[in-house]
C-alpha cells in the first residue's frame, strides 16, 4: 500500500510523530508499504485565498504555485493517509491546518443533499479508496474538553475517521518517563499491526492508546515543578 504521512510537528525532536513511527513499524509487519513522511513545516504552503480557480479549471490541482499540488498529488495517489499533529489550540497547527485549507481542488462547486439532510461538495476523487488516521498528541493531562473541537472538524472533513488523541504526550521524550512512555510506544505498534490487517482500529485499541500513562495528579505536578 501506498502511505503518506503528513506530519504536521514543527520540532524535529516531536512526541507525535514518535507515535506514528510506532505505528508505522506495527503497519509494516503486514507488508512491504511505501511510506512517504511530508515535513509540512518544511513546505511552501500559503493560505488559501478563496479564490475558487480551482473550481474553473477543475483538474484537482490549485492555481497558486508552491508545494500544495505535490501534496495533492501524493493524498489522491495514496491507500492511507495519516494527518500527524500536535494539537495547537484545540485544533492542528496552522501549516498543516493550510494543507487541510487548500484540499478544496479535490471537490467541485457542485453541491449534494444526503438522505439525512447534510450538503456537502461533490467530490472530484474518489475518497472511499483513502483511508483517513488522525493521530494528536496534546501536553494536557486528559482527554476531556481538549480534543472535541478537533474530533468534529476531523469528522466533517473525513467523515469518520480513525482518531488517536493522546495526551501527557510530552512524556514521551522525558528520559524518567521511559517506562510508560515505552509501554504506550509497544501499544501504537500493535495499534499499526491491527490496521495493516483490518484497516481500522478497534475500540478498546482506541481506548488503551489513549489512556493517560500517569495520574493527572502526578502530571500537573511535574509541569508545575512540584514533583
Amino acid at each position: 500500500m501506498k502511505i503518506l504521512v503528513l506530519n504536521g510537528s514543527p520540532k524535529e525532536k516531536s512526541d507525535t510523530i514518535r507515535m506514528t513511527k510506532a505505528f508505522l513499524e506495527g503497519l509494516n509487519r503486514s507488508g512491504n508499504h511505501e511510506v512517504n513522511i511530508v515535513n509540512v513545516i518544511d513546505k511552501k504552503i500559503v493560505p488559501c485565498r478563496g479564490c475558487f480557480g480551482c473550481w474553473q479549471k477543475g483538474d484537482g490541482h490549485c492555481i497558486i504555485e508552491d508545494d500544495q499540488n505535490e501534496i495533492l498529488d501524493m493524498y489522491v495517489g495514496a491507500d492511507i493517509v495519516i494527518w500527524s499533529f500536535p494539537l495547537y489550540c484545540y485544533s492542528m497547527p496552522s501549516h498543516l491546518k493550510a494543507v487541510l485549507d487548500r484540499t478544496i481542488p479535490l471537490v467541485q462547486m457542485r453541491m449534494v443533499e444526503e438522505a439525512d439532510g447534510s450538503v456537502h461538495h461533490m467530490p472530484l476523487v474518489d475518497f472511499s479508496k483513502i483511508h483517513t488516521i488522525v493521530i494528536s498528541g496534546c501536553g494536557f493531562p486528559n482527554w476531556e474538553g481538549n480534543f472535541d473541537a478537533l474530533r468534529i472538524m476531523c469528522d466533517q472533513c473525513f467523515h469518520g475517521p480513525d482518531m488517536v488523541c493522546v495526551p501527557e504526550a510530552p512524556l514521551l521524550n522525558i528520559p524518567e518517563a521511559a517506562p510508560v512512555a515505552d509501554t504506550l510506544l509497544d501499544e501504537f505498534r500493535k495499534a499499526g499491526e491491527e490496521y495493516g490487517k483490518e484497516l481500522k482500529l478497534s475500540p478498546e485499541t482506541i481506548a488503551r492508546l489513549e489512556t493517560p500513562m500517569i495520574p493527572k495528579e502526578d502530571y500537573i505536578k511535574g509541569v508545575n515543578g512540584e514533583a
